[in-house]
């Protein structure tokens, strides 16, 4: 019974430090996250050398309500 016990608690320590183990994932997100905020740069600017767009309070009777 001792074994068994011995056994499960080293399987329980070796399983916890494979999935906390860091495999790449951080760098994927990060540059994952990099790239988001390049095109959000690129969107900014472009949005900002466009023509701004009126919008008008005054609804039709077509117009519904969301």
């Amino acid at each position: 019974m001792k074994l068994a016990q011995l056994s499960a608690f080293a399987a329980a320590l070796q399983m916890s430090s494979v999935v906390l183990a860091e495999g790449g994932g951080d760098r994927a997100f990060e540059k994952m996250m990099a790239a988001n905020e390049r095109s959000m740069e690129v969107f900014v600017a472009k949005e900002q050398a466009r023509n701004p767009v009126v919008l008008t309070e005054k609804k039709d009777d077509k117009t519904q309500d969301l």
